[in-house]
């Protein structure tokens, strides 16, 4: 731009000009059948359905679960009364590391950031109460643990004498992204993935309409990956599995249908939605063209959002509402399938009650009162959104091919690429910030002399003390021969590289704890 005026880009580094015109869309050959279609219809640009949300609202489920099983089943069933139509079980540090709650790396952190569960007999009491049929869908952290976490919701559905059938689960069972971004992996990356999809062959053989894996970006965005970065690491992690899946013999339309990913959304409005948009469509080729998917249900790209946390400020904590609002946007004008949204104070701990509340209040008026819902892809046409989910569309495909170059997403990881690429973003943005190019209401500028003190949710401290007084009970009680059959039925089935869900339904069943199965298994694959 010339006269000294200041040039704009995206987050992602993309030019933003002063106006956009039809000549934008020209200059890229714009078509609207091949580069939008119509909703429903390949390559999915504007919605996996025709319909939408004029049908049927997305699933409104919150994030949730600290201390104890009894604190989160209060929890759950206040969030079901407010109207939400799902949840997420948030669990503790040491359950998703496979420590039980007595282990010496678990002290201080049991309960902490999530529920902690040991065995079957807290995931009875977490779910006490709940008709597992009546919620449209449960979600869980589960990673390196995913195939424990099936295991337990097939055994709580047999106590409650429910089929599986009957209601539906999304494992997240992502365990890539934890080597980029999260660290909560227990296993080497090759054992793990195999893990990984030992959960999606035996979903697609037993549990068709489960949610086998979801592929998580969200992590990585929180980790200061930009949105392209997000989506092109996501994919390519998603490569890894879907061929893993592959050598196994399963037909990609088998269990694609059922696939999902879980991604963060920025206040950043425009280049949200446009990344929403332009993943369809990426996602839509990928089955098409590499993996000769046929069925339409394989080729369409479900999204489960959750606004960013990394965005949300401790300074002026009110302001969050406004973020999760602009972010809860971006994600319904995207066309999202799935949505759980962030509370104001999550930059002090888990949420309390009054904050979760409002949180799922902002998805319920963006439903009802915003009128966005009343049309689908309603800033679909717009020059400026179409070019730029074009430009992102471009720039991840550009990511792709460099990761396919260098062995694909298991040897990037180890190559560190992703994280050499995410710590520069992080480090970028963060310089930005410092020097005021980017502006951070309450943070960097227009700050308030005044500290706000909220009232912030506080974990019971006596929860780690009564949780490892349950797990003695348990172990006083339970079989401890039929404890040893069942754990040495799933060191052998590990060992002769069977899927291990069969031998971990039958420990979980016989109440062995998360620690002891995840203990087995390394005696089988070491510990990364």
């Amino acid at each position: 731009m010339g006269g000294g005026q200041k040039d704009f880009y995206s987050p992602s580094e993309i030019p933003i000009k002063q106006v956009y015109t039809p000549a934008d869309l020209e200059e890229i050959a714009f078509n609207y059948l091949s580069n939008l279609g119509n909703p429903g219809t390949y390559p999915f640009v504007r919605g996996i359905d025709s319909q939408m949300y004029r049908a049927n609202m997305w699933i409104m489920g919150q994030y949730a679960g600290y201390g104890s099983a009894e604190d989160s089943n209060k929890r759950y069933k206040q969030l079901i009364e407010q109207g939400a139509t799902g949840f997420s079980i948030a669990l503790d540090l040491p359950t998703q590391m496979g420590y039980d709650s007595d282990h010496p790396l678990a002290s201080g952190e049991v309960g902490k950031v999530g529920v902690a569960i040991d065995s079957l007999k807290d995931m009875e009491i977490l779910l006490d109460g709940i008709a597992l049929n009546k919620v449209k869908q449960i979600r869980t952290t589960a990673n390196a643990i995913g195939p424990i976490f099936i295991a337990l919701f097939l055994a709580i559905a047999e106590k409650k004498g429910v089929s599986p059938t009957n209601f539906s689960v999304l494992i997240q069972n992502d365990v890539l992204k934890e080597y980029v971004a999260r660290g909560t992996y227990i296993f080497p990356i090759k054992p793990a993935i195999k893990l990984c999809t030992d959960v999606i062959e035996y979903c697609s053989v037993n549990l068709p309409h489960w949610i086998p894996i979801n592929f998580c970006g969200y992590h990585m965005r929180d980790a200061g990956a930009t949105a392209v970065q997000e989506i092109a690491f996501t994919f390519a992690n998603a490569i890894t599995y879907i061929e893993s899946a592959l050598n196994r013999g399963l037909s990609i339309d088998e269990f694609a249908p059922n696939l999902a990913s879980l991604l963060g959304v920025s206040p950043d409005l425009f280049e949200e939605v446009a990344k929403l948009r332009a993943s369809r469509k990426i996602w839509a080729k990928l089955m098409k063209e590499r993996f000769r998917a046929e069925k339409p249900e394989s080729l369409a790209f479900r999204i489960f959002c959750y606004t960013s946390g990394s965005f949300l400020t401790a300074q002026q904590p009110l302001n969050n509402i406004i973020r999760v609002t602009l972010e809860a946007l971006a994600a319904v004008l995207g066309g999202v399938q799935i949505l759980a949204t962030s509370s104001y104070d999550e930059a002090y701990a888990t949420p309390s009650s009054e904050a979760s509340t409002i949180s799922l209040r902002t998805q319920q008026i963006i439903a009802y009162e915003s009128g966005v819902t009343k049309t689908v892809d309603p800033l679909g046409g717009s020059y400026y959104l179409e070019r730029l989910t074009h430009d992102i569309e471009k720039k991840v495909w550009e990511y792709i091919e460099k990761i396919d170059e260098t062995g694909g997403a298991m040897r990037a990881i180890e190559n560190r690429f992703f994280q050499n690429e995410i710590e520069e973003s992080a480090y970028r943005y963060q310089k930005e910030v410092e020097s005021k190019d980017k502006i951070i209401v309450g943070v960097n500028e227009f700050k308030a002399n005044d500290f706000m003190k909220i009232e912030t949710l506080k974990v019971n401290p006596d929860v780690e003390a009564k949780n490892v007084e349950k797990l003695k009970e348990l172990k006083r009680s339970r079989d401890e021969l039929e404890i040893g059959r069942g754990l040495n039925a799933l060191k052998k089935a590990a060992a002769e590289g069977k899927n291990v869900i069969p031998a971990t339904c039958n420990a979980i069943k016989a109440y062995a704890t998360i620690g002891e199965i995840c203990d087995t298994l390394k005696e089988v694959y070491g510990e990364y």
